[in-house]
């Protein structure tokens, strides 16, 4: 009788073990908002609370930058973390298609993956500077992910970026400057690294780009339509400059496209319609999945 209790003890103790996992595997609520800064962005604290425009396929009026989270299935997450910025040309944010359905592709892959609302200087009477806010916005975006690496089951060295258009432009913003946090900041989040571990980079705009690639630029993954008016130089550009630095890079340039064919899904061409999985092959062979 000792020894049945004993291997009943046993077998109860492993069950509630396992329902303890479950329930911290499911403690993160899915699609958590957050705020880049709790109080709104340095000197617009005020013009944070301002709401957001929203209708059809666009966010407009980003005037509080946030992440979304979207979590990989029970027991899929690998660690990696991806961090999406969705196109629009700063004017507004392609947010379905270049924002949630990327993050739900990359989360059934075991990423966890944060998108961001970052703001918008183009945008008719915005008070936003071009060439300061949208990297203030992706470095506070890199560095509150390294934050919450623990929260998330994150490692701090496989924090990377998916950019659309302009939203490559904001990952460029960080790519290749030094992202190194400031030791002193009140902020403990400022004092973390923000720059991204590797890039995924779909039809990128052209600004942020180095005439030289800097040897610490994040591994990349190239992806647009030769026939591309906008940004099928830019992909072949950043391409040869990654060549000339002896960096790690892959590129896809396909024939037809356009620009803004987003996941493909919508896309007459079979190469398009397919073009996730040439991400997924990138992420799998350079070890991000495992």
């Amino acid at each position: 009788m000792k020894m049945k209790f004993r291997i009943f003890q046993f077998i109860l103790a492993q069950f509630f073990t396992v329902v303890m996992i479950a329930t911290r595997s499911f403690s993160q609520p899915a699609n958590q908002i957050i705020p880049l800064w709790e109080k709104g962005p340095p000197g617009f604290e005020a013009k944070s609370r301002e709401p957001e425009s929203a209708k059809d396929y666009w966010v407009k009026n980003v005037n509080n930058p946030s992440l979304k989270v979207f979590l990989p299935p029970a027991g899929k997450a690998n660690g990696t973390a991806v961090i999406v910025c969705p196109g629009g040309g700063f004017r507004l944010l392609v947010y379905n298609a270049e924002g949630v359905e990327p993050a739900e592709y990359l989360a059934k892959l075991g990423v966890t993956v944060f998108v961001l609302k970052y703001r918008l200087p183009r945008e008719e009477g915005s008070p936003y500077s071009l060439e300061k806010h949208p990297r203030e916005d992706a470095l506070r975006a890199v560095r509150q992910v390294r934050s919450r690496a623990k929260e998330y089951g994150i490692k701090v060295n496989r924090v990377g970026m998916l950019g659309f258009s302009a939203g490559g432009e904001v990952v460029a913003a960080v790519a290749y400057a030094s992202g190194k946090g400031e030791p002193e900041a009140k902020d403990a989040i400022d004092r973390l690294d923000g720059k991204p571990d590797f890039q995924m980079l779909v039809y990128p705009g052209p600004l942020g780009i180095p005439d030289v690639i800097p040897q610490d630029a994040p591994p990349a993954f190239l992806l647009a339509a030769n026939d591309d008016p906008c940004c099928a130089v830019t992909t072949a550009d950043l391409l040869i400059k990654y060549r000339e630095a002896k960096r790690p890079v892959e590129a896809h340039l396909f024939t037809k496209g356009d620009h803004g064919f987003n996941m493909g899904n919508r896309s007459p061409w079979q190469s398009i319609k397919s073009w996730p999985q040439r991400m997924a092959d990138w992420l799998s062979d350079n070890g991000y999945l495992n």
